[in-house]
């Protein structure tokens, strides 16, 4: 795992090419404390830090082919890069090192594009092509793994995090308010968007291509549904997937350094665990959270699992005082607004690990997307069948069984349950029908925005936009499977792998591996019944058969529980966060937010003996976003010249094999 930066068509000479490269990586050395390495040439510079995992004595990058005229700076990890070496040997390729990145380059040589279907893994890539003058860059299918870019006239920047393109002199900052907008509603930008202005991600499954100071992009993969082909009984079905997971955890078992497992006592970190053990039958390292608040802590069930599986367990204790202080250095990592306190436990775990010395962890993140696992895919379903008889008042009862862990809805009369539930009930043939409820309570955390962001934003509409975008996609879609691609696409990319992921792990140098978004994997959950995933209200159906006496029943038989860290009751507390981020004059003076409306809101929290979710939610919104402009628009320091990291330059290297 790896950190990269690169731009082509700066202007200047070979040494300040160094320094500004060495300036953007500074930014980003927790991604890749191991090595750094540069390539530098009047067109192109590109930089690396890694994270050594595979091929730890000679996976250095940047990376060159045989004549030197294409380079390639690499994050991520292709798991079957030994079954595509030798296929490549066979064509003629000669190798000179054992690092996937290498493969990754000669697939490129060979494929060019196409070579993307072959890769199994999660990735971020750019590649040079010296004799063309074009640059290249890649992202995995699911998008585990970032890239950002942004074009300034002919010139293209990219890096793996937008921190490093801030770094750069001709990338202005400031903030995107379609952006915030959309991440108030759906909790994420819609993809390309960022929370900053003119700064892109590379959406999941594309690539793209910089020839001459014109762009090109496409996909080249999408998680897709409408197509239910399996045909077989569950039992098949259930077999099917355990062949599917073991291939996948063994090929992502492939490391040159210890990997352990997350085990949050949740049905899916505790298959994944159960299965490494399968196939590795020695004493598997893992790793949980624990709440000092017990509504939030799960340590029963993880000691269970634990026990059962004979691991060797640690955890890590995260107490209110320890998400309020750690909050700002997480929205720094996460680079965007975020509505919920959980990645923050996160950041506190991956740091356990790395103190461990190890590097490399599987968790369970994917199956509740491709086997139904989440509470909104039931509460779609209820909502359905209340709509075929929306004046009963029995048929909403069955929503309290979804949110015992939110008192106002657990202990909701059938009046509140209608109140809450039936907004727009019977817009069932909608193409975001399932998100709708959600999104309404976001779009209500928009009207504590200035008065003249309101104005700007008057007209625009993320829940109208996303169902334009949907319609013609979704015709031949079950209700189910409406839901399961609106939340893989846009939860699961632009917060899950992103802000609970990625940043949160790579902010101690810590690799997390996804056994579950194998594509393998996913396609194969794509074809199954609706009731093989979702039967009745019981979810991951399939997934459960599978584990049949395997894991402990009190696990298997669990209902799902939503992974969650406490909100005002830990931000309140720590009055100097509140004091810095939230008092009149910051708010004022970042122009972002109605300093009435936030003062109304504290006050509101303060007197309440249960918080409302939406405004745990908007305290969340309002103070992350407070601190991203502090650190990003108002304080941010383009050049970190005490800090610059000296990169080994590669662009003269002669290569022999």
């Amino acid at each position: 795992m790896c950190g990269i930066v690169g731009f082509t068509n700066y202007k200047g000479e070979a040494v300040q090419h160094e320094r500004l490269l060495n300036t953007m990586l500074t930014r980003i050395q927790h991604r890749g404390p191991d090595e750094t390495g540069l390539y530098i040439s009047p067109q192109c510079g590109m930089g690396n830090v890694r994270l050594s995992i595979v091929d730890l004595g000679s996976g250095q990058q940047p990376l060159c082919n045989q004549e030197g005229s294409l380079w390639i700076a690499y994050n991520g990890e292709v798991y079957n890069h030994p079954e595509l070496r030798d296929e490549l040997r066979k064509k003629g390729h000669r190798f000179r090192t054992n690092c996937d990145t290498e493969v990754v380059l000669h697939m490129y040589e060979e494929y060019g594009a196409d070579c993307l279907q072959a890769l199994n893994g999660q990735f971020a890539f750019a590649i040079w092509d010296e004799r063309k003058k074009i640059l290249f860059l890649a992202r995995d299918r699911f998008g585990i793994r970032p890239l950002y870019y942004t074009q300034q006239g002919d010139e293209l920047i990219f890096a793996s995090e937008i921190k490093c393109l801030l770094s750069h002199p001709n990338v202005a900052r400031s903030i995107n308010y379609a952006a915030l907008k959309e991440s108030f509603v759906h909790w994420a930008p819609q993809s390309p968007n960022t929370f900053f202005e003119g700064i892109y991600e590379l959406p999941p499954g594309h690539y793209l291509s910089f020839d001459q100071g014109s762009i090109t992009k496409a996909s080249y993969w999408q998680y897709s549904l409408g197509h239910q082909g399996f045909k077989g009984t569950v039992n098949e079905a259930a077999e099917e997937l355990r062949s599917l997971l073991k291939s996948s955890i063994s090929l992502r078992l492939r490391a040159d350094v210890q990997v352990a497992a997350y085990l949050s006592g949740g049905l899916d970190s505790s298959v994944t665990t159960a299965l490494v053990k399968e196939i590795d039958p020695s004493v598997l390292n893992t790793f949980s959270i624990c709440f000092e608040d017990a509504q939030y802590d799960e340590s029963a069930y993880q000691n269970k699992v634990a026990s059962f599986l004979k691991t060797r367990h640690e955890h890590v204790t995260c107490t209110n005082e320890d998400i309020a202080n750690w909050l700002p250095q997480a929205v720094y990592h996460a680079e965007a607004p975020i509505l919920r306190t959980a990645p923050i436990p996160m950041m506190l775990l991956s740091g356990l690990v790395r103190r461990q010395g190890i590097k490399v962890v599987l968790t369970g993140e994917g199956a509740d997307e491709l086997l139904g696992g989440y509470n909104i895919f039931k509460e779609t379903l209820i909502r359905h069948f209340w709509a075929r008889q929306p004046q009963s008042v029995i048929r909403p009862l069955l929503l309290k069984k979804l949110y015992p862990y939110i008192p106002q809805l657990a202990n909701a009369s059938p009046m509140m349950l209608k109140l809450f539930f039936a907004y727009r009930l019977g817009e069932t043939q909608s193409p975001v029908y399932s998100h709708l409820l959600r999104w309404k309570n976001g779009t209500q955390l928009t009207k504590l925005l200035h008065p003249s962001l309101l104005e700007t934003l008057d007209g625009y509409n993320p829940v109208e936009k996303m169902a334009e975008q949907l319609e013609g996609e979704f015709q031949n879609y079950t209700a189910l499977e409406k839901a399961q691609a609106i939340e893989s696409r846009l939860f699961m990319s632009g917060y899950l792998l992103s802000s609970q992921g990625d940043r949160m792990a790579m902010a101690n140098s810590v690799e997390g591996r996804y056994p579950f978004l194998d594509h393998r994997v996913a396609e194969f959950c794509a074809s199954l019944p609706d009731n093989f995933k979702l039967k009745g209200l019981n979810e991951k159906y399939v997934l459960k058969q599978m584990m049949a006496q395997q894991l402990p029943e009190a696990v298997l038989k669990r209902s799902k529980q939503a992974y969650r860290a406490p909100i005002a009751q830990a931000l309140l507390r720590n009055k100097v966060l509140i004091d810095e981020y939230l008092n009149p004059d910051s708010i004022r003076a970042a122009q972002l937010f109605n300093p009435q409306k936030v003062g109304a809101l504290l006050i509101r929290i303060s007197q309440s003996r249960d918080v409302a979710e939406q405004d745990n939610m908007a305290l969340m919104a309002v103070l992350s976003t407070q601190i991203l402009h502090d650190k990003y628009i108002a304080d941010f320091k383009p050049s970190d010249e005490g800090s610059v990291l000296r990169g080994i330059v590669r662009n003269k290297e002669k290569v022999t094999y």
